[in-house]
């Protein structure tokens, strides 16, 4: 059979949706807008004048068949045992992407659409939009690229996360080349990726980042308060947060330290005794408190309550020399106090909101899977009640980010964390690769956390950070791969046993 005879026979057997396949498949070969291939032919066309497609090298069209697996047409085609040991144009990035695609259905596909509806035009999350022209979106929004999967891993790992290891498993065997060959791609991930002209780590802008150690992360992880002398509960589901803290603090080059169950008196001991260490060699320091609270301060485990200020102040320029003009950072999470957000209609430019699986607490409600960190609460999805800081601290340097605005409850799943310091961990895993900002980070934080709500849409929470930051807080990315991150207890258990030991 003719070459040309066996093309048009493939242009008789495709579907509409073959053609865009295929035309997805041959876009870094292409090099134009996918969207113009009207038809196989057409494709064909393009792909003769590009060189790579003749009866001499049948080997393209042989390859495209097998990917969308079309083999009884290879086997009439008489291409079935055609398959170059040389050439090989559709790159691997675009198997991937196609084979994500396979395994991501109309559910699926919907909700991608949803976590994607504020960085893609309304026309690309329209119902009649395919996977694949979804990821052809985010390549021209700069959000998609064979060097730069970790948004469309971050999404997966949400939405179906069976398919997060065809990802990982596509990054080492990319890197197992580079390794091999000594051909390392040195060009920027991306243009969000790549390092700003002037922005680099002498750029006056940007707090220095160049010490061998980022500095010291204390995080005080309260959760046995049966100690306690008011009614709070014990805080389920909190070793979640700690673990995924760990992970993420440890990735950015902090020296990690946890202590567990702390009274009023052990809070405060543990903060001037960080506070007397010598962090001249350190970039900056970082503390996390995950309590109860109260409008003002957080409660120790034996039911007292430690003011915000007390923390912040013990490591201002006065009672800390070696910290002075360095980032000094805290993630406070806990209630505010113990009215609770509600949920209040907007009009959205996108899908509706999945539902997210968590209930109020209630002891109507038997099956709840969300509390606060106030007052005792029943339920799996709990709040973390604490209070706001009224002014922020008069030195200088000081960043603090709250998972609630003053009077508000904070809430933490028993099962997977709160959402929070989940959230925080997720975007800094996914954004300091992106070289971007801390306080852009935790704007992100914000949005993300906004969006959540409860199985019935009624309760929300709203993070609140407040600076005094001079400068950026921009942290190097980190050269290991980024950490995985316990999703349930049932993972932090693995953790335990596997990586950790007792916490």
């Amino acid at each position: 059979m003719e070459f040309q005879e066996k093309l048009l026979k493939v242009d008789q057997a495709l579907s509409r949706d073959d053609t865009k396949a295929l035309a997805f498949l041959c876009k870094d070969i292409l090099k134009c807008d996918i969207r113009l291939v009207e038809s196989p032919i057409d494709l064909f066309q393009r792909l003769e004048e590009k060189d790579v497609l003749s009866e001499d090298q049948p080997y393209l069209l042989a390859d495209l068949l097998r990917v969308i697996e079309h083999f009884q047409l290879l086997r009439e085609l008489d291409l079935n045992s055609t398959m170059s040991t040389t050439v090989n144009p559709i790159t691997p990035y675009r198997k991937l992407l196609y084979e994500l695609s396979k395994g991501i259905g109309q559910k699926e596909l919907k909700m991608i659409k949803f976590l994607l509806n504020k960085d893609l035009q309304r026309s690309a999350l329209e119902l009649n939009v395919s996977t694949l022209e979804v990821f052809l979106e985010m390549e021209r929004k700069d959000l998609l690229s064979s060097s730069h999967l970790d948004l469309l891993e971050q999404i997966l790992e949400d939405v179906c996360p069976v398919l997060v290891k065809d990802i990982q498993q596509f990054n080492a065997s990319q890197g197992k080349i580079a390794k091999e060959t000594g051909l390392v791609d040195s060009r920027p991930r991306s243009s969000s990726d790549a390092p700003r002209p002037g922005k680099d780590q002498t750029d006056p802008t940007r707090y220095p980042m160049k010490a061998q150690q980022r500095g010291f992360c204390l995080i005080i992880n309260n959760f046995d308060f049966s100690r306690s002398r008011g009614s709070q509960s014990n805080r389920i589901g909190t070793h979640i947060d700690t673990e995924s803290l760990r992970h993420v603090f440890t990735w950015l080059g902090f020296k990690v330290e946890v202590l567990q169950d702390a009274t009023r008196d052990q809070m405060l001991s543990s903060m001037r005794e960080l506070a007397s260490r010598d962090h001249s060699g350190m970039d900056c320091v970082a503390c996390v408190v995950l309590s109860h609270g109260l409008k003002g301060g957080v409660y120790g485990v034996d039911g007292g309550v430690v003011q915000l200020e007390e923390l912040t102040d013990l490591l201002n320029g006065v009672r800390c020399a070696s910290l002075r003009g360095k980032p000094k950072l805290f993630f406070i999470q806990a209630c505010q106090g113990n009215q609770r957000e509600q949920a209040v209609p907007v009009q959205v430019n996108g899908p509706v909101d999945p539902e997210v699986h968590d209930q109020t607490d209630g002891t109507s409600r038997p099956r709840v899977n969300i509390q606060t960190d106030g007052s005792s609460s029943p339920g799996d999805l709990c709040s973390d009640a604490s209070v706001a800081i009224e002014s922020l601290p008069s030195m200088a340097d000081f960043l603090i980010s709250k998972s609630t605005p003053p009077s508000y409850v904070s809430l933490r799943d028993k099962k997977k964390g709160s959402w929070f310091i989940q959230s925080l961990c997720k975007n800094l895993v996914l954004l300091v690769p992106r070289d971007k900002d801390l306080v852009s980070i935790l704007m992100e934080l914000n949005e993300d956390v906004s969006q959540k709500s409860d199985s019935t849409n009624s309760m929300r929470q709203m993070p609140e950070f407040t600076s005094n930051l001079r400068k950026l807080v921009v942290f190097p990315v980190p050269e290991g791969p980024r950490p995985s991150l316990p999703t349930s207890l049932a993972s932090w258990a693995r953790f335990q046993l596997i990586n950790l030991g007792p916490v």
